[in-house]
């Protein structure tokens, strides 16, 4: 069965526009040292998509490139007008797939995290929230997520493996 909920969002000042269809494979609140430095925030929260589930409408993005809290090297998309970070890219997926800034969504409440991940980083005075599974560092996703998910995410790591998503 298809999911073809539509979603949109933006950045801060306007000029950005996306849209994005259907639901996330898996979605991870980051409190590493580097997501709080990247944002100037206490974490960031990340829904992860198909490439082919994001279109941007308007706007530019430029791409910068910094390392994830598990070492890899990252591809962050933001705004060229104000420097809203709307998606990244990451290693393990190539440009197959996207993690999306949930704080960016038009409906920044539609999705809940399946974790919370590096709470060894946590600010200390951030309390976590009940229900949602907490790792100090990262987790694996095939233990922790529903099999039509793992099998998306198995889907885009074989393509990334054949040499897809450069």
């Amino acid at each position: 069965m298809a999911d073809d909920t539509v979603r949109e969002g933006g950045c801060g000042c306007g000029a950005v526009r996306y849209r994005v269809t259907g639901e996330p494979i898996f979605v991870n609140n980051c409190h590493c040292h580097l997501c709080q430095h990247q944002t100037g925030s206490t974490s960031v929260v990340n829904a992860f998509f198909e490439i082919e589930r994001l279109e941007l409408l308007e706007g530019e993005l430029g791409e910068f490139h910094a390392t994830t809290g598990s070492g890899g090297k990252q591809t962050l998309c933001r705004c060229t007008e104000c420097g809203s970070a709307i998606w990244s890219y990451y290693p393990r997926l190539g440009r197959l797939g996207a993690g999306l800034r949930v704080g960016t969504m038009d409906d920044n409440g539609a999705f809940t995290p399946d974790a919370v991940i590096f709470t060894e980083s946590k600010m200390p005075w951030v309390a976590l929230p009940e229900g949602i599974p907490a790792f100090e560092t990262t987790y694996n996703a095939f233990e922790l997520l529903p099999p039509e998910r793992v099998a998306r995410l198995q889907t885009m790591l074989e393509r990334r493996k054949a040499g897809e998503g450069g």
